[in-house]
Order: C-alpha cells, then sequence, then structure tokens
C-alpha cells in the first residue's frame, strides 16, 4: 500500500526493452579497441618525436634515409682525405707568428672564430675575467763578499744571468721585438738573497733525502732541475720547508743521445738542445686545483666574489734559466756539501753537465757567497677568450666537445699548443666540407680553442664549471688536443670506456713512419694507453666533471730531436726543420682526430666498453695491493736496480710522500695536527681490497650484459629497415633500447664523482682518476687510497675502500 516512501512517479513497463543496436557488446568492444590502438598510436609518435633522431647514419639503413648525401662512409672517407699539409703548414704560420699569450690573443681568438665560421661552423667568443700575472722585471746574480782591510763586508757580483734566450738568424721569431720574457706564471714578486743548494728534480723525496742528510734548507735558495713532477710543486715544497726562492734550469742530461756531450750539434745547425733554452711554465699547486685560484669550482664571470689565492700558488719567488746561465750557478757550489754521488742512485742518473766542470755538489754555499733572486710581477684581473664552434646534431642532449688550447708562453709555439691548434682547424674544415655535401651530424659536436691553458688550465676549467649542469646532463665525451705534433711517436691517454675508440681510428689511418709497408698508426705505435692525469684541458671533463675523456699526438722518440718545451725555439723555423718536416704527422693526427670524433658523433649506439672499465677497476685495485706490500716492505727504495724501472716508476716512487722514516711522520704530524688514526690495520686495508675485488666483479657482471645488449642493438638497427611498416612496435623497442643504452653509457662516468671531493683538494672529485698529489702531470689511480699509504693512515685508507665501492655499486646499479 502506498505510503510517504513511494515515488511520486513511477517507471511502468508497457513493452519489452528493445536495443538501440544489435550486437552491442561487440560494437562497445571495437570501438574501445580502435580509440586504444589510436591512443597507443599518438603516444608512439609523440615519443619517437621526443627520443628518435630524425635522421640515423646511412650505414644502419634506418627507412627513408638510403638517398642521404653524406653515409658514415663517405664522411669517413672525407676526414681522411680532406686534411692537408699545406693547410696545417699555413694555420701553424699563422698561429707562430706573434706572441700570444693568455689574455693578450683577442687578434687570434677573433681569426679563429672567423676562419671556423668560414668553414661553416658557426662560433663564438666566451670571455672570463681570470686572475693572471704578467713578467716586468727579473734579475739572478751571484754575490761574493770582498772582505775590506777594516773588517767590513762589500758584496759584488761575481756574475749575472743573462736570463734570456739568444736570437737566432735561422729562426725569425726568436728576435720578434714583442717576444715575451722568461717568467714563470703565478709566480710571487719577491726579492731574495740567500745560500745556494742543489736539490735535484726537485721533488718530495728528493728533499727529504736532503732533511735526512742534514743539509739545512730553510732561508736557502733551491736550485732544481726540470723534470719528473709539475715545476710548481718543486716549488710548493720549498716553501713548505722554509725555502726563500726557487731556480729551475734544463739539464741537457735528461735529452738522451742528442747532447752536445755526445758530439750533436745544438739547434739550429742541428737537433739537440740551444744551450741558452728556457723551459717557461706556470707554478700554479696544479694538482691541489686548476683554473682561476681566486674562483675555485665556479666560472670567473665579472663580479664574482673572489678568494685568497694562498692555497693554489706560491709566495715564494721562481725563476726559469737556460743550463747556459746555470753554469756558473752551480759551478760555485763545486766543492761545498756532499755531491749527488752521496746521495743514491736517483742523485746520478741524467747528470749531463759534468764535461762542463759541475761537480754537482749539494750545499750550501759557504758563508761569502749568496745569490740574489729578484722577481716582479704584475698581478691583474683580465679577460680570456675561448671559441666555441658548434655543430648541432640531432639528438639535443648527446653532446661531444673537442678542444684544442690556443695561448703559449712565446711567439712561437709550434708544438705546443699549436700543432693542435693546426690539427683541430683541419678538423673543422674537413667536418665543414662534409656539411657543405649535406650531411647532418646524430650528436651535437662542440669545437672549442681554449685561452689559459698554460696558467692553469683557465679557459676550460672556468667554462666547465659555467656549464656544469648541462655537461652533466648532455655530454657525452671530451676529446683533447694539446701538442699534435712534435715527433713521430704516437701517445694516448684515456679514460677505459675509449680505449676502442683510439685502437679503430690508428688502426684506420696509414702511419708516415713505414718500416714495413702499409703500416697503420696502430701498427707502429703499439697500443699503450696511459691513465688521466692533468696538465691539460681534459682535467676539468674528467676529474671534476665526470666525463670521459682522452688526449693524444705524436711525441719525439729516443732519438728523434730535442723539443724545445716552453722556449722561444718551438717555433715554426724548429718545426719545419726538425720537429715533422712536410708536416706529414700534423695531416695524420688530423686524420685520427676526426676519426674519433666521427666514431663518437655518428654511431647510433654510443661505442664505449663498461667491461673495458670494469677490467681496469680490477688492475687498478691489483696496483693498489702493489703498493701496499712495497710500502710495508722493509727494503728502501734506494736498493731497487732502477735500470729495471720505467720513467714512470721512477717518478712515481720519488714523488711519493710515502712515510718511511721518523722524521717524515713527526712532519706530517706538525702538517695536519694530528697523528694518523690507528684504529685498524694494514692487514685489515689490505683484507677490504679483497671484498672491492668482489664488488668489481659484480660490476663486471652488470658491464659485460651491457656491452652484450649494446652489440645487439647496434646489429639490429642495421637491420631495422627489413622490419614490415605495421609492425612499428618492433622497431620503437629497438629505438627505445638504444635510447636506454646510450643514457646508461653517457652516465656510467658520473657514478665516480665523490661531491666531497679529495682528501685536502675538494676540487677533484673523481675517486679513480686525479693527479698524483705530488707529481701533477702523471696520473694516480684511486688517489684516496694511494694517498692513505703514503701517510700510513689506515682508517682514512678503509674509508676510501667504502667510498669507492659504493660509487663502483652506484654504477653497477645504473647500468
Amino acid at each position: 500500500m502506498p505510503d510517504e516512501y513511494t515515488p511520486l512517479i513511477t517507471t511502468v513497463e508497457v513493452a519489452p526493452y528493445r536495443r538501440r543496436y544489435p550486437h552491442s557488446v561487440f560494437r562497445r568492444f571495437f570501438t574501445i579497441a580502435i580509440s586504444s590502438t589510436l591512443i597507443w598510436c599518438f603516444l608512439a609518435f609523440v615519443i619517437t618525436l621526443t627520443f628518435m633522431p630524425t635522421h640515423i647514419p646511412d650505414h644502419v639503413s634506418f627507412p627513408h634515409h638510403h638517398r642521404r648525401n653524406v653515409t658514415y662512409d663517405d664522411l669517413r672517407r672525407i676526414l681522411i682525405d680532406t686534411p692537408s699539409r699545406e693547410k696545417a703548414r699555413e694555420w701553424s704560420k699563422y698561429y707562430t707568428s706573434g706572441a700570444h699569450l693568455a689574455g693578450k690573443n683577442f687578434s687570434q681568438a677573433a681569426w679563429t672564430r672567423d676562419k671556423w665560421e668560414e668553414f661553416g661552423i658557426k662560433s663564438e667568443i666566451v670571455a672570463y675575467d681570470t686572475y693572471i700575472n704578467y713578467p716586468k722585471d727579473h734579475r739572478l746574480a751571484l754575490l761574493k763578499n770582498k772582505g775590506q782591510d777594516d773588517g767590513t763586508s762589500s758584496w759584488k757580483v761575481a756574475y749575472k744571468a743573462s736570463l734570456t734566450e739568444d736570437v737566432l738568424d735561422e729562426d725569425p721569431t726568436s728576435g720578434l721585438k714583442d717576444r715575451i720574457p722568461t717568467f714563470h706564471g703565478y709566480s710571487a714578486s719577491g726579492n731574495v738573497t740567500g745560500p745556494l743548494v742543489y736539490v735535484n728534480y726537485g721533488t718530495f723525496q728528493d728533499y727529504e733525502d736532503l732533511r735526512k742528510a742534514n743539509v739545512s734548507l730553510e732561508g736557502k735558495v733551491a736550485i732544481a732541475r726540470y723534470g719528473g713532477i709539475f715545476r710548481g710543486l718543486k716549488v710548493k715544497r720549498a716553501q713548505e720547508l722554509g725555502m726563500l726562492g726557487v731556480i729551475i734550469y734544463t739539464d741537457p742530461g735528461d735529452d738522451g743521445d742528442n747532447t752536445e756531450e755526445k758530439g750533436v750539434k745544438p739547434y739550429p745547425e742541428g737537433p739537440a738542445r740551444h744551450p741558452s733554452s728556457v723551459q717557461r711554465g706556470s707554478v700554479q699547486f696544479l694538482s691541489f686545483a686548476p683554473g682561476d685560484p681566486t674562483t675555485p669550482g665556479y666560472p670567473s664571470k665579472p663580479g664574482v666574489p673572489r678568494v685568497p689565492v694562498d692555497h693554489a700558488i706560491p709566495s715564494i719567488p721562481s725563476i726559469p734559466i737556460s743550463y747556459l746561465d746555470a753554469l756558473p750557478i752551480l759551478k760555485a757550489l763545486n766543492g761545498y756539501g756532499p755531491t749527488a754521488r752521496d746521495f743514491n742512485q736517483y742523485w746520478t742518473r741524467n747528470t749531463g753537465l759534468r764535461y762542463k766542470g759541475v761537480e754537482y755538489n749539494i750545499g750550501p754555499t759557504p758563508d761569502d757567497v749568496v745569490v740574489n733572486l729578484y722577481n716582479e710581477q704584475e698581478y691583474t684581473t683580465t679577460p680570456l677568450w675561448n671559441v666555441i664552434g658548434v655543430i648541432n646534431g640531432t639528438i639535443p642532449d648527446e653532446v661531444i666537445v673537442v678542444g684544442n688550447h690556443r695561448d703559449a708562453w712565446i711567439a712561437g709555439g709550434a708544438g705546443d699548443p699549436n700543432s693542435g691548434s693546426a690539427v683541430i682547424n683541419e678538423v673543422i674544415r674537413s667536418f665543414g666540407e662534409a656539411l657543405k655535401q649535406g650531411w647532418k651530424p646524430l650528436r651535437t659536436v662542440v669545437f672549442a680553442s681554449w685561452d689559459g691553458e698554460e696558467y692553469g688550465l683557465i679557459g676550460s676549467t672556468e667554462w666547465v664549471e659555467e656549464y656544469l649542469p648541462w655537461l652533466n646532463n648532455a655530454n657525452v665525451a671530451y676529446v683533447n688536443i694539446d701538442v699534435g705534433a712534435s715527433g713521430r711517436h704516437f701517445s694516448a691517454s684515456a679514460a677505459p670506456v675509449l680505449n676502442e675508440i683510439i685502437y679503430e681510428a690508428t688502426a684506420a689511418v696509414r702511419s708516415p713512419n713505414q718500416t714495413i709497408p702499409g703500416q697503420s698508426v696502430l701498427d707502429v705505435w703499439g697500443g699503450k694507453i696511459s691513465t688521466m692525469g692533468s696538465g691539460s684541458d681534459f682535467t676539468a671533463f674528467q676529474d671534476f666533471a665526470g666525463i670521459p675523456s682522452l688526449d693524444i699526438g705524436f711525441n719525439p722518440y729516443p732519438g728523434d730531436a730535442v723539443y724545445h718545451y716552453h722556449s722561444n725555439y718551438d717555433s715554426f723555423a724548429w718545426m719545419e726543420k726538425y720537429g715533422d718536416p712536410g708536416f706529414v704527422y700534423h695531416q695524420t693526427i688530423a686524420r685520427i682526430l676526426g676519426l674519433i670524433t666521427a666514431h663518437l658523433v655518428d654511431v647510433p649506439v654510443i661505442p664505449f666498453s663498461a667491461r673495458g672499465y670494469a677490467d681496469a677497476l680490477d688492475r687498478y685495485v691489483n696496483q693498489v695491493e702493489d703498493k701496499l706490500d712495497s710500502a710495508l716492505s722493509s727494503r728502501a727504495d734506494q736498493e731497487l736496480d732502477i735500470s729495471s724501472l720505467t720513467e714512470q716508476d721512477i717518478l712515481e716512487l720519488r714523488a711519493s710522500p710515502l712515510v718511511t722514516s721518523q722524521l717524515q711522520l713527526n712532519t706530517t704530524t706538525q702538517k695536519h695536527n694530528h697523528k694518523p688514526r690507528q684504529e685498524h690495520t694494514a692487514e685489515t686495508f689490505k683484507k677490504s681490497l679483497h671484498n672491492l675485488h668482489h664488488i668489481i666483479r659484480k660490476f663486471t657482471e652488470k658491464a659485460t650484459a651491457l656491452d652484450a645488449r649494446a652489440r645487439n642493438l647496434s646489429e639490429q638497427i642495421k637491420h631495422l629497415h627489413e622490419i614490415p611498416w605495421w609492425n612499428f612496435p618492433k622497431r620503437l623497442r629497438i629505438i627505445l633500447g638504444v635510447r636506454h643504452v646510450n643514457t646508461k653509457y653517457k652516465f656510467l662516468e658520473r657514478s665516480f664523482l665523490y661531491e666531497e671531493g679529495l682528501d685536502g683538494r675538494p676540487w677533484f672529485k673523481h675517486v679513480v682518476f686525479a693527479p698524483g698529489l705530488w707529481t701533477g702531470y702523471a696520473g694516480a689511480v684511486f688517489p684516496g687510497l694511494v694517498e692513505s699509504i703514503d701517510s700510513r693512515d689506515w682508517t682514512n685508507a678503509l674509508r676510501w675502500v667504502d667510498i669507492i665501492g659504493g660509487c663502483i655499486e652506484t654504477a653497477g646499479g645504473r647500468i
């Protein structure tokens, strides 16, 4: 019966319900299916536009690209055929025709930019305001006390060094009016006078040998020979030990068989060193932080805050001299103090001035003989100019950077750096030719002509610091060329993922040195690739930003003409007569550089080897274990037979600040204001290295799988055109697979960055590679472990095992 809840309106069925359409279930199913398909296709289209490049090199046969004007094989042929010896000579002649010191070469920067634009590469100048020095005045003299009858002192100049290089009629740039005086970049101004002490190469262990022998160093002026380690570290250690200043000369004993002592005529008549040649260079503490010392970690732009420079450059004066100028100074030590023979074998090797009457006494000089070193430098904040050229690719976040520095200490610089400048011009001209023929790169290429490298890698470091977020997201690799050609021996250093790329390129280029007909550069070279250190523009990319880098060039063989490094005689005349007659090695290295760049730019799957990195990591741990065993051995390095050691082995031994005596332990304690913590022992550390091997084995498995997937994708891409049009899901899976693998490869090196940086030098972020703390140039592997062994701080060593293990596990997780 109706009540208050009964609806006022009710549905009254008057006939059975009739569906509007027959088969409505099927209709609804097909509607949903077709709509889903259209949505899926739309998403696939969007994803393809987002992630797939608009062109793929022809050698992988992507559909609709068989009509490309320039195939990958065509590109390689252009990069081999285009580089010209005549053009390389022309560029070398230009760059070496006048002074181009950092911050004083804008005309060359503008010329380089315009030339690259002429080649078809869009280019611009990027400036930074940097803190550097220029020479104003200098003097070096031996003073002798001529006692008077009344007992007073009267100091007279017994010898005054010329501090110049001879002007040679056969070498026009040696006599240019605007030639640059001899000086050290970042040297301190000062006027100091004191007794003289000979410190051999000025390595850490050389100074320790002197301290053990009770040779007084405080208040003395050091005279050191070039070689072994970076010059700035010779000055740094002298400064720490209370010395007044440092004189650095080049000893011809390090020149091998091409010396006057062995009957070889000096330059320009022959290939031996000219007696007046002087090696200029920076004395910045390069292994502690490169770049502008007033802006560590951030770019030197106008108006930025600037910090004091005491941590980065010397506070005592230093000056470079020739061995001709050094002779009277070294002879003043004859008969005073012990001789080099009274020390160990590292002091007597390559002593090349004995035939000139130098006895290599240590000193100090007697009370009536002192040396006066006067050095006046003008420090200023001034613009430096990088030239940046870009060829835009079709993948916006995969970028290859190729660079060479342009600045030099001298008017010449035919070897360093302008053989590399001539070479990179030829490479850019070659890519420009490919562009004219219709080539479009898969990845973006950035070319760089850096300024300020000689002072401390300034131009490249400031650029990396400014563009770090973009580089971190996009930069796949950095390719560096510094000295492109100064001899006949090919050399390379690289992050392990890049080794195979170097082998591939050198195998494809014919060697100018045809001992056997048909030999490639790889055949003659032998294939040794060194670890990354410092001393050139790859440092900020590899050690700060975690971007895998490589560096290549031709250097002198034993027996080749002596290379006058950072001297006026590193000139066009020297290069044309002795360094690279005919500029054939310039042409050869341009071909190699071009092929390396093309391989990185135009191969769809980034051609890295993760397994190569894993194998290298395991070898590096073995090296640490060997160093630990050596450090714990009772046998001193003086007892080793150095005839069985390589130059690199000797360098590492002598540069290492390994604690071997209570004297050194006391110094370490005073310097750091604490004793090394000993909660753990060397044995505990040694066992922890076994765990590191275990972590690397797991990483190796994942790296092997990644490389296998990359190879599989490379094969699939070659046959992509065979997949029917309607099977686009399979095509998309391949394309996305390539993208996925490339991303893993791109970020692999970043996994080895530690945000807090290395102990005492936080700018260096890479846990695997860094310049040796007391070598500067040469690379150290696992520097945190190596430096902990040197200081016998086993607790810190274990800390670094954990950090490194964590980085390797992160890398494994990313791949």
